[in-house]
């Protein structure tokens, strides 16, 4: 038997995977593996992903790292504990109906932060382009926005369009379900939140032209060994790089840009384990030119996905806009 460090628990040895190594990343958990676990393969030779691998084991964990712990990835013992104590009264709450829109987590990780790029754990500064196209974004998580007068006022998200990339790759309180499935060629990606599918061509075709934009980019994927690199391009640049509903999001309104690239990375590491990175580039907005995201997903077969209805014919952006109007009038000047 062998040691891995993956998600949670104590603190344990290294294992290096794409060059990142995972203690120093916060993937940490010390868990027995056999020394003879074999990579399952598809019927057609490629390494086997598939299967169902929500994030809510992920909830408790902030996106951007809290200040305090500088570019300390990993908890202590007793700050463990105490993130552990956390998450269970959330849990609890959960089960009694008094957080009604959320999953229950179900563990505590001992990851400081889902960015481990910069070392800090912090989302980068935004660039002066960036403040500036910040300034514009518009939709109901905007804290200070109160006019909405037409589709224009509302996020792809509000529209029930998409969350986009990355955040359709990181956590929320509900609706984590994220299913991976394969066929000759392709690697599919289906997301609960919100009933897409990305759909990753593993052959050698070449990459759409530049001018075709798509809200969830042009995506390529590649096999290295075991590990399933997928570069994505071609984003139309209308959604934001975090959510307010990402856990720990350092604000609702983070700008992308046409000029983003991500490059994310699947290896699983034993029967229940895919190691998931994900490096964000967009040099445009981020002072940094760019941030990476790492994290294990952990399978779970018996997690149902229903259907997430929805659609832009939902009454929310008219009740927006109808209130917006009434509030309006009923204060002249305002």
């Amino acid at each position: 038997m062998i040691k891995r460090i993956l998600a949670s628990g104590g603190l344990g040895i290294g294992l290096m995977l794409g060059g990142l190594d995972l203690q120093a990343a916060g993937l940490q958990q010390t868990v027995e593996s056999d020394a003879d676990w074999t990579h399952p393969m598809t019927p057609w030779g490629e390494p086997d992903l598939q299967g169902m691998w929500p994030l809510n084991h992920l909830i408790g964990v902030p996106l951007q790292r809290q200040a305090q712990f500088g570019e300390r990835r990993f908890l202590t013992d007793e700050e463990f504990a105490a993130r552990q104590q956390s998450v269970e009264a959330r849990d609890t709450r959960f089960g009694a109906g008094a957080i009604p829109v959320a999953d229950p987590a179900g563990r505590a990780m001992r990851m400081t932060s889902l960015i481990v790029d910069p070392p800090d754990g912090r989302f980068p500064e935004l660039t002066e382009t960036g403040v500036a196209l910040q300034a514009g974004m518009r939709g109901s998580y905007n804290p200070g926005q109160t006019v909405f007068d037409g589709i224009g006022d509302f996020s792809a998200w509000d529209r029930c369009i998409t969350r986009g990339m990355p955040t359709s790759m990181l956590p929320r309180n509900y609706n984590n379900g994220i299913r991976i499935v394969q066929s000759p060629g392709y690697v599919v990606i289906i997301l609960e939140m919100a009933h897409e599918a990305r759909i990753i061509p593993t052959d050698p075709r070449p990459p759409l032209d530049s001018p075709i934009r798509q809200w969830l980019g042009e995506s390529r994927g590649r096999w290295e060994g075991q590990t399933l690199v997928v570069e994505t391009t071609n984003y139309n640049g209308r959604v934001g790089l975090t959510s307010a509903g990402v856990p720990g999001s350092p604000g609702p309104l983070q700008p992308s840009t046409v000029n983003m690239r991500t490059i994310e990375r699947f290896t699983r590491v034993d029967d229940e384990t895919i190691e998931y990175e994900m490096t964000v580039e967009d040099p445009t907005v981020l002072a940094t030119g760019s941030f990476t995201v790492a994290y294990p997903m952990i399978r779970d077969n018996s997690y149902e996905m229903y259907e997430y209805a929805c659609h832009e014919g939902n009454t929310a952006v008219r009740y927006y806009i109808e209130t917006s109007r009434y509030e309006r009038a009923a204060q002249p000047g305002q």
